[in-house]
């Protein structure tokens, strides 16, 4: 009967011959591409090239394509390199890297040094040892773009887009930056952050507030505004959704969030669907209102918070509810505390002194036992 370390030792055996064998073959395709290219098989089948004949022919990215017929060209000169492939040493991936800058002389030891790192590693070294073809620049950038779609019913919004490297490298600085600065709620237990990585989650985040900032500073008020559409019964009360111009429907917590203190034009309508009234296109709370607001709380008052960067006056009692806009109804929230108050059931009040209490959807205080 076969032990537990048998077996495993029989599998590690059969996983090295079944990977060999998979090289070898490899190592035959690249052959076969060579004398392809000799050949130039592709010029019969109207391809533009021998890439753009691989690509279709294999089902191979174009990427892949120049990677395997350049390393075809050069592994007749790097014998150690073929050699490493043919038996296993290396996989498909890392030879097709080192063949972008190994030369006969430093072939055995690229070897050797290909085995104990990853194929990413290869390929770095391979990216620094060699200048990019001009033309592959100039395609990431004819290709880039940015694609939005509505989904989940209009409730969720959708991106997905590519951009080349350098314009990349600037919206992945700017976004984890801004994600560095914004605060994390601090109470584990009350948490809603769903995703795996709370990194993606702090990413959405900074993207929404640079947006949010660009429209708040943009100087065409008529084209730059969020015009929302609600019956006042919506906007009053939770029976109806409101309506976003142009956009989904929106829950009536969410406009009345949009409503505390952001460029926000609130049409409102009656049950028969005509416009019985139009807000003011500009910041609920006046310029005035907010310096004092701002020398009042200094920064969001979210315990342990702190957060100074795009902070909005949020009404402790909304003014479509009757709420003032005056300071003793007004408190100062980052974007994501602020959704707290309104999408998650949070609540804030102010006690004589003006210092902001918050308090849980259960109705505790946090982040200690009510006074």
């Amino acid at each position: 009967m076969e032990t537990s370390e048998g077996t495993t030792e029989r599998l590690l055996a059969e996983l090295d011959s079944a990977h060999a064998a998979v090289t070898a073959h490899q190592r035959h395709l690249l052959e076969v591409i060579a004398d392809c290219e000799r050949h130039e098989t592709w010029r019969n089948d109207g391809c533009r090239d021998l890439a753009q004949w691989l690509s279709s022919r294999l089902g191979i990215s174009n990427w892949a394509a120049r990677r395997w017929i350049n390393a075809a060209r050069v592994l007749p000169d790097l014998e150690h390199v073929s050699a490493a492939l043919e038996d296993g040493t290396l996989c498909l991936d890392k030879v097709v890297e080192l063949c972008r800058f190994a030369t006969p002389e430093t072939q055995r030891r690229l070897v050797t040094w290909a085995r104990r790192v990853t194929v990413t590693g290869v390929r770095r070294k391979a990216d620094l040892a060699t200048r990019a073809a001009l033309d592959d620049v100039v395609a990431a950038d004819q290709t880039r773009y940015l694609r939005l779609w509505w989904f989940d019913d209009g409730k969720r919004l959708g991106l997905d887009g590519s951009l080349p490297a350098d314009q990349g490298a600037a919206l992945a600085t700017a976004l984890d930056r801004l994600a560095g600065r914004l605060p994390d709620i601090i109470d584990d237990g009350h948490e809603h952050v769903t995703a795996e990585d709370p990194l993606d989650v702090r990413r959405a985040d900074a993207l929404v507030a640079l947006a949010s900032r660009a429209v708040a500073e943009d100087q065409d008020v008529d084209r730059a505004t969020v015009v929302v559409h609600a019956e006042l019964a919506a906007l009053l009360g939770d029976e109806r959704g409101c309506e976003i111009e142009n956009g989904p429907v929106i829950h009536p917590e969410t406009a009345r969030r949009l409503s505390c203190d952001a460029r926000f034009q609130a049409v409102l309508h009656d049950r028969a669907g005509h416009a019985v009234g139009i807000g003011r296109t500009s910041r609920t709370v006046p310029p005035w209102l907010k310096r004092q607001l701002r020398y009042r709380d200094r920064c969001c008052t979210f315990p342990g918070c702190e957060s100074k960067r795009f902070l909005h006056a949020h009404h402790i009692r909304h003014w479509g509810r009757g709420g003032a806009t005056d300071l003793f109804n007004l408190t100062l929230a980052c974007p994501y505390h602020h959704k707290l108050l309104h999408e998650y059931g949070w609540r804030v009040a102010l006690d004589p002194t003006g210092t902001a209490m918050w308090f849980r959807p259960d109705g505790s205080r946090f982040p200690g036992p009510d006074p």
